[in-house]
């Protein structure tokens, strides 16, 4: 065991990456291929979305596209926005979110405190139609035309890709003996094909599984609909979505995966959103197929401490 403190980081950009694994020791029965769960709410704002925000900021710097005095602006159900917001904190750009209401009020409140100017469009049943989330882009789009904005689109901004392929870069250090299979919820799928990409280039027989919420399958079935799953299942095919770089698409219950985060509160003490729920249910489900002597790895995409507010931890309480 390493017992050496990290040194001193001169950012809080620094400190982003290099997120633990943990096995789940209860949850998987015997017999079961072993599970893994890469905790990447140890990101600086509880998300792996801390990994794409620095580098879609970065990059566009580097191409000379953003520059001091720019707005920043994106359109995000939250945790993207949550990470640009502190990114542009860090770094001294004003920042222009789209979101709205459908969204969990702390990721919402996150967003404020880093400094986030916030621009609301409502959603009347509070959860997310299959129109949402394209209002949500035009309206970027228009402000990302004024004069000194800059729209980092995570939607078609392939420089996200790279702060993700850094996850797949870590699981295979941390795995020298092999992943057999990889499985992660999909929004605009960047994170799942990131990895996906690593994983396959290391060992081309590791299969991947894309995820989606079973109430809305547009990748395994090819229609959108209604549900809450933050973060995931945008109502469109994903634009990051590769078929070359996974094996099958997986509708997952929601109200499984809202289950499985508090048996994996209580019984690992992994505290995360909803999508890891999903995650994990998928993963475990890999796992029996699989059989034992096989490992198969998976994401906590988020803290559960942005969802307290919305009854994701209320025993009985389902959204």
């Amino acid at each position: 065991m390493n017992n050496n403190p990290p040194r001193p980081s001169q950012s809080m950009l620094d400190t982003i990456g290099n997120t633990p694994v943990v096995k789940l020791n209860k949850l998987v029965p015997l017999g079961y291929a072993d599970v893994y769960v890469k905790l990447e709410y140890f990101n600086p704002t509880g998300s792996y979305k801390d990994r794409m925000a620095k580098t879609m900021i970065e990059h566009a710097e580097r191409k000379g596209l953003l520059r001091p005095g720019m707005t920043v602006v994106e359109a995000s159900g939250g945790s993207t926005g949550s990470s640009l917001a502190f990114v542009c904190a860090v770094k001294g750009y004003v920042f222009k979110i789209v979101s709205s209401n459908a969204f969990a009020s702390e990721k919402l409140k996150t967003m404020s405190a880093f400094g986030a100017d916030l621009d609301l469009i409502h959603s009347e049943s509070g959860k997310i139609g299959a129109d949402l989330i394209p209002r949500m882009i035009q309206k970027s789009i228009e402000y990302g035309k004024q004069e000194n904005f800059f729209l980092t689109d995570q939607f078609a901004n392939r420089d996200a890709l790279i702060g993700y392929e850094e996850i797949g870069t870590e699981i295979v250090q941390q795995f020298p003996n092999g992943v057999d299979a990889f499985c992660g919820a999909a929004g605009v799928a960047g994170m799942v094909m990131g990895v996906a990409k690593v994983l396959k280039q290391v060992n081309s027989s590791t299969k991947i599984y894309v995820l989606e919420p079973e109430s809305s399958p547009m990748i395994s079935k090819g229609w959108a609909g209604e549900h809450h799953v933050e973060g995931i299942g945008i109502g469109f095919v994903p634009p990051f979505l590769d078929t070359e770089l996974y094996d099958e698409a997986w509708g997952i219950c929601e109200h499984e995966g809202r289950k499985m985060c508090r048996l994996l509160a209580e019984q690992e003490g992994i505290l995360a959103g909803t999508s890891t729920g999903l995650n994990v249910v998928a993963a475990i489900e890999l796992a029996r197929t699989l059989g034992p002597g096989k490992t198969v790895v998976t994401i906590a995409s988020d803290t559960g401490l942005k969802y307290m507010a919305g009854g994701l931890f209320d025993n009985h309480t389902e959204q």
